[in-house]
């Protein structure tokens, strides 16, 4: 099959070559990663937490953004790659991808393969490698540092039919607190999330806590519908969907948003740690944010008194459509045939 791409006009372009793997590491022993993709299936039918990661459903928004825009997505197809060689391709999720990587295609790079640009600060040595896509703004300053004029920004759309408007459905909670604090947990637990809860039942406020990857979507859809605010505690996010999940359904949200990058990463390239947002797309009409506990009860007060005026509904339906979202890569996706 031969695909057609016309430099003057590539917007007549309508099919996408999408090469995806997921994220894998050896946990207790060398190749475990192998084990574990034979039983992930059965695991996967005897729990209720979540089952795809972050990346995983960043790269099934990207497919059906791209869909929903008319363009036929092709996954991995590394046979049709190799017969349109000047035809440019999308490289998704976990570094291994990049192993012995063989198709002689101009190809578009991201989200997700690096963490930071340390990880690979030679990446575009190789010519075939024409720009980096990062997710929020501050990825972007971070990953220039290193790969300076190769970065282009790109979001996630997200699902407003999937995630509709619970706004008028009955609330018995004034908090859906959301826990997804990744490095120093237990120590977090007690200098942060804790507090935190104490605030909320000394003002006789109700809440429910969930935590990352400990549950699905039906619960948490379910329990967005009986709350009236959310509580979104993590270090930093490269996008944040499911705050964006929240936002969608129109509940509003107070974020812990203390500015920088938490990844212990960041000690073996920098002085100190790079600026980060744990709410990277986010603006008045969603919420609060607050630093830390010295602040939180101020922004509560003021997160209580807003709370019947936000409109995060209508900042994703603005800011974070599938159309803009397909319509970002796909710009970025083309220009890598002539770049």
């Amino acid at each position: 099959m031969r695909l057609r791409y016309d430099l003057d006009h590539p917007e007549a372009a309508k099919d996408v070559l999408l090469f995806y793997r997921a994220h894998e590491v050896d946990r207790l022993l060398p190749g475990d990663r192998y084990l574990k993709r034979l039983i992930r299936p059965l695991y996967n039918r005897l729990h209720h937490r979540q089952k795809v990661t972050g990346f995983g459903v960043s790269f099934a928004m990207l497919c059906k953004g791209l869909e929903r825009a008319g363009y036929r997505v092709h996954r991995n197809a590394y046979a049709l790659a190799r017969a349109n060689p000047d035809y440019p391709v999308g490289v998704i999720g976990g570094s291994a991808i990049l192993k012995d990587w063989s198709l002689p295609n101009p190809a578009i790079l991201g989200p997700s393969l690096f963490d930071q640009p340390g990880q690979a600060p030679r990446l575009f040595d190789d010519p075939r490698f024409k720009s980096y896509v990062c997710l929020a703004r501050w990825m972007y300053d971070m990953f220039e540092t290193v790969y300076r004029d190769r970065c282009v920004t790109w979001f996630a759309g997200i699902d407003s039919e999937a995630w509709p408007d619970l706004s008028g459905h009955p609330k018995d909670l004034d908090f859906l607190i959301y826990d997804k604090v990744l490095w120093d947990h237990d120590q977090y637990q007690t200098t942060l999330i804790d507090p935190v809860v104490r605030t909320l039942e000394a003002r006789g406020l109700t809440h429910h806590t969930i935590r990352y990857r400990h549950y699905d979507h039906e619960s948490f859809r379910s329990l967005l519908a009986r709350a009236r605010g959310l509580i979104f505690l993590c270090e930093n996010e490269t996008q944040g969907i499911a705050y964006q999940e929240a936002m969608a359904s129109n509940v509003p949200v107070l974020a812990w948003d203390r500015g920088y990058w938490a990844d212990p990463q960041w000690k073996l390239h920098w002085a100190a740690p790079p600026p980060a947002s744990s709410v990277p797309f986010f603006s008045d009409a969603c919420g609060e944010r607050f630093v830390g506990l010295d602040d939180f009860p101020e922004r509560l007060d003021r997160f209580m008194a807003g709370r019947a005026g936000y409109q995060p509904r209508r900042y994703v339906l603005e800011n974070l459509s599938f159309e803009q979202s397909a319509a970002l890569y796909a710009a970025a996706y083309f220009a890598a045939a002539s770049a």
